[in-house]
């Protein structure tokens, strides 16, 4: 309820605020600013209420059950803000709102500016309040959920924050181009304004889309970085997007007939960012990808926000539309102004595919049954594009703003296209088309760089354009260089594969049974396979083993046993069942009230050899949402049992017997076992794409 009053305060302040600046006065104005504060200040309370209630263990509210639970560490208690979709709209909503109070607090923007910015935080506070992180628990629980094992990483823990901030951060340009035409601006001094916030949103998207392909390649042990999945892509294409805006926009800088340009990149890049939330948020990707929400109610509020959105810049371009600069938005076809613009026009083939195939669950629904596109449509039909953009990025770079402004000849870097073809030859590619990309994007690194030394392009351009030239170099070696293999792997065993000697030294449980690690030479350096466990021992996550050297990375995904060696019994009182080496007999059961709800299960069990009789008490602690249980030894851990279940007239047990624990962590295990060649140039390239454009917006 506190939570909910505080999104409400936010509401009708933000409300207010854009009345005022609708007033266009400069003593509203005033007003209007200081109402944007305390717009900000209502959302930064619901925020600070939702932690406090993660951190107080509030179990009665929904989504803190949901994501939450007493024992998660207190790194990923943070992180369980914004693992679910009411959590995340609120943290959009906060940084949509601190922008806010820099852009008023600095007059960034025009009252008018403002005031269409505070519509947009109007519409998404109304998000919120639509589904709401405040609401109360149907059900009472003890304890919650907690988060999802897979989630419990540090890079994924910082993830959706850095998205969301780029989603805030390109409301922005969108108010700085609506702000523009409603007031008729001929000039273009809302480029400068727009320019640095889209810079600061590319970055920040972008960096957070290359952290969740850095978790996805070191955490869920597929190998990959990227799968193409549609909500990966709901992300991509408005960065790609935001990309073509700060491309034009440079050019409308120097010829203003790309004005109209600008405005239809502001208006799409903000607009695909409510789609992409629609996509992901409504459910209708339910069954086609592994980060998809399940459906609810929201998906219809996200749908006529982004309509509004989308509809209402598209009407007002189009109103304008006769008012803006006509003429020429090149000079001559041998010009940067014309190679800008058509590796913008390639950009949106780019954006365009990615979002047909993404939206293609959502266009096959309305027509009968929904479908995907598979992943190699996306590779068959970006491939040439991203070639022919790399190409037109080493042109561009060489070109001065004009007709015959080179700043240096294109023709001597042609030996860098060799050179980027000949590595991704030697690393035993053979196909024409990746062949022709390692070539382009190495071509592109050297452009740049030569570009800069030339004065022609700024430090923070040849930082980004050089980053993204070697992360597409390395997309090539390391994915169509890439070699995969099955492999068992016995302990103690080395095994050659690719070059290196690979042993396998067994398996190591961590103190408190919580974790387990399969760990491996790779010609003498020691690595480890994480597997994240449960409460009862069954594996929650994996990770794989990556040994990290110059060539590239040998990358262990191991698999568990076939065989495990474990067993399950259900005795009942009195009775005796054997395994290959004892006999247990179930002797009875006692409870133990421990106060909150728990209950504490204990069995006597009998175990013999045939000579000597042990008896042991494995326990299980009951909780009214289930049940966690610690395997205990028997016979100086010959084996170990663990007490799974009680029937509910306590007449008999269910047992688990597992294998000693030496016998567990000598067992022989399948790996797949890959070399990725150079990709590490990849993370390095995704990081120089970040602090370039970071470092352009400063210029």
């Amino acid at each position: 309820m506190v939570g909910t009053i505080f999104l409400a305060i936010t509401l009708a302040l933000a409300l207010c605020a854009l009345l005022c600046y609708a007033v266009r006065t400069e003593h509203m104005e005033h007003y209007g600013r200081w109402l944007t504060i305390l717009s900000f200040a209502g959302t930064l309370c619901a925020s600070i209420y939702l932690l406090v209630l993660i951190f107080g263990n509030h179990f009665e509210i929904a989504y803190v059950a949901n994501y939450s639970s007493a024992e998660l560490p207190v790194m990923y208690k943070f992180s369980a803000f914004w693992a679910g979709q009411q959590g995340s709209f609120l943290l959009w909503l906060l940084f949509h709102a601190a922008a806010g109070v820099v852009l008023s607090h600095r007059q960034r923007l025009s009252a008018v500016g403002m005031c269409v910015y505070m519509v947009l935080q109007t519409l998404l506070t109304i998000l919120v309040l639509a589904k709401s992180p405040f609401l109360l628990q149907e059900v009472a629980v003890e304890n919650g959920v907690g988060l999802n094992p897979l989630l419990q990483d540090p890079w994924m823990a910082i993830h959706p924050p850095i998205i969301f901030l780029g989603y805030a951060l390109l409301a922005v340009p969108f108010a700085c181009s609506a702000a523009a035409l409603i007031e008729g601006q001929p000039t273009k001094a809302w480029l400068e304004t727009a320019r640095r916030w889209a810079l600061a949103a590319w970055a920040f998207l972008g960096a957070g889309i290359f952290i969740g392909g850095y978790w996805a390649y070191k955490v869920l042990g597929w190998g990959g970085f990227w799968g193409w999945d549609p909500v990966e892509n709901s992300s991509l294409v408005p960065w790609l997007v935001a990309g073509i805006f700060i491309h034009v926009l440079r050019v409308a800088r120097v010829r203003a007939a790309a004005l109209s340009m600008v405005h239809l990149a502001a208006i799409f890049a903000f607009s695909l960012v409510l789609y992409g939330t629609f996509l992901t948020r409504s459910g209708i990707l339910g069954d086609f990808s592994v980060h998809s929400f399940s459906g609810t109610s929201i998906g219809m509020t996200i749908a006529v926000v982004n309509a509004l959105v989308l509809v209402g810049g598209l009407l007002l371009l189009t109103v304008r539309a006769g008012k803006l600069p006509q003429g020429e938005m090149y000079p001559a076809y041998d010009s940067r102004e014309f190679l800008v613009l058509l590796g913008a026009l390639l950009l949106v083939f780019i954006a365009a595919v990615i979002f047909l195939g993404m939206s293609m669950p959502l266009l096959t629904q309305l027509l009968g049954k929904p479908a995907a596109v598979d992943t190699d449509f996306y590779v068959r039909t970006t491939l040439p594009l991203a070639i022919v953009l790399m190409l037109c990025l080493a042109g561009a770079s060489l070109q001065r703003y004009g007709v015959g402004q080179k700043a240096a000849p294109l023709k001597p870097l042609g030996v860098f296209f060799l050179l980027g073809a000949a590595l991704a030859w030697l690393m035993g590619i053979q196909q024409i088309m990746p062949l022709l990309l390692a070539g382009a994007a190495l071509m592109g690194v050297a452009a740049s760089v030569w570009s800069w030394r030339k004065q022609a392009i700024g430090l923070g351009g040849m930082i980004a354009h050089a980053g993204l030239g070697l992360a597409l170099l390395a997309i090539v070696l390391s994915g169509s260089g890439s070699k995969t293999t099955s492999q068992e792997l016995a302990v103690g065993e080395p095994v050659t594969l690719y070059g290196h000697e690979i042993v396998f030294k067994g398996q190591e449980f961590a103190g408190d049974m919580r974790a387990k690690y399969y760990i491996y030479t790779v010609d003498g350096r020691e690595v480890r396979a994480l597997t994240k466990l449960h409460a009862n021992g069954e594996d929650a996550a994996r990770e794989p083993a990556i040994d990290k050297m110059i060539s590239g990375d040998i990358y262990i995904a191991p698999t568990p046993p076939k065989d495990s060696g474990r067993q399950e019994l259900i005795l009942k009182h009195g009775r005796m069942d054997m395994d290959d080496l004892f006999a247990y007999r179930f002797e009875g059961v006692t409870l133990e009230e421990q106060g909150g709800g728990k209950m504490l299960v204990k069995a006597v069990i009998a175990v013999t050899d045939g000579d000597t009789i042990e008896r042991v008490e494995p326990t299980i602690q009951a909780t009214s949402d289930g049940g966690t249980s610690q395997p205990v030894d028997v016979f100086d851990g010959k084996k170990r049992l663990r007490l799974t279940g009680v029937s509910a007239d306590q007449k008999q047990v269910r047992l688990e017997i597992l294998p000693s624990l030496e016998t567990e962590t000598q067992q022989a295990i399948t790996a797949s076992i890959s070399v990725k060649p150079f990709i590490w140039l990849l993370w390095l390239g995704s990081i120089l794409v970040c602090v370039g454009t970071l470092l352009a917006s400063k210029r």
